[in-house]
C-alpha cells in the first residue's frame, strides 16, 4: 500500500470540533480524506465527543444488538452501520473520539501506533493500560489490566485512513452492558474516571486534559509538530459543522 505524498510533512492537525452527530463527523472525515488524498492537506487529526450512538463495524455479528434497535433508540441511541473495521462500540458524551485521517502503508502498524500513543497518555493520568492485541483480533484496543478502556477501529481507502480510537473518559459506561460490545461477551468496560477517582461518575475538566495528552502522544509517536488547526481552516462544509 502507498502513502499519498502530503504537504507540511513536519507537522499534524490537530482540530478539536467539541460534539458532533456522528453523521456529521462522517461527511468530515470523507471531506478531508479526499483533500489529502488529493494532496491539499496534511495528516490530520479530530478530536470531539458524540451524542449517543451505536456503530457496527465491518465484522458485526447481528446478535450483538442483543436487546433490538427499538430498545436503543427509546434510549435515546442511534444505531449506525460503517465501514471501519471492529465490532459493535458506543460512543456517547464524555468519551474522547479521535480520527486521524493519515497516510497509511501498513495498517496493522497504524493500530499498533495509535495504542502505543493512548498507553503513554494514560501513563500520564497514573492508569497503567496495555496492548492486548497478542490474544486476537477483538482484543485491539487498549485495556487496564483487564478491563477495556479504548476501542479501536480504522479504514484505509486509497492510503489514506479514516475513523480510529474511542477513549472512556468519563462517560456512562451503562450502554456498554446493553450490547455485546466488540464482540467480547463479557468484556468490562472502564474509564478514567473510574479508574482515577474511585465511586465517580463522572470528574470535570477531566476531558480536556486528556484531550490534550493525547493529541500530543500521537504528534510523539509519528514524530510529528502539532498545528492546531480550525474547522475553517480545514475548509470543512458549513453543512458538515455543527453551529
Amino acid at each position: 500500500m502507498s502513502v499519498v505524498a502530503r504537504p507540511f510533512p513536519d507537522e499534524l492537525w490537530v482540530c478539536q470540533m467539541g460534539t458532533v452527530p456522528w453523521r456529521e463527523a462522517l461527511a468530515m472525515q470523507e471531506q478531508i480524506r479526499a483533500r489529502r488524498q488529493a494532496g491539499e492537506l496534511p495528516d490530520t487529526l479530530l478530536l470531539l465527543e458524540h451524542p449517543p450512538v451505536y456503530t457496527r463495524g465491518r465484522r458485526a455479528h447481528p446478535g450483538e444488538l442483543a436487546l433490538g434497535e427499538d430498545f436503543y433508540r427509546a434510549q435515546g441511541i442511534e444505531v449506525m452501520d460503517t465501514n471501519r473495521g471492529g465490532r459493535v462500540t458506543y460512543h456517547g458524551p464524555g468519551q474522547l473520539v479521535g480520527y486521524p485521517i493519515m497516510g497509511v502503508s501498513d495498517v496493522v502498524a497504524h493500530l499498533r501506533t495509535i495504542e502505543q500513543a493512548l498507553v503513554a497518555a494514560l501513563a500520564q493520568e497514573g492508569i497503567a493500560a496495555r496492548s492486548r492485541v497478542d490474544e486476537g483480533a477483538d482484543f485491539t484496543g487498549v485495556w487496564v489490566q483487564e478491563r477495556k478502556i479504548a476501542s479501536l477501529g480504522v479504514h484505509v481507502s486509497h492510503g489514506v485512513s479514516t475513523h480510529g480510537f474511542a477513549v472512556n473518559v468519563d462517560n456512562d459506561l451503562e450502554p456498554f452492558s446493553w450490547v455485546v460490545a466488540c464482540g467480547l461477551p463479557d468484556v468490562e468496560m472502564t474509564s478514567i474516571a473510574r479508574e482515577t477517582i474511585p465511586g465517580a461518575r463522572s470528574a470535570a475538566g477531566l476531558l480536556p486534559c486528556f484531550r490534550k495528552r493525547v493529541a500530543f502522544q500521537l504528534c510523539q509517536v509519528h514524530g510529528r509538530r502539532q498545528r492546531l488547526v480550525t474547522p475553517r481552516r480545514l475548509q470543512l462544509d458549513r453543512q458538515s459543522v455543527p453551529a
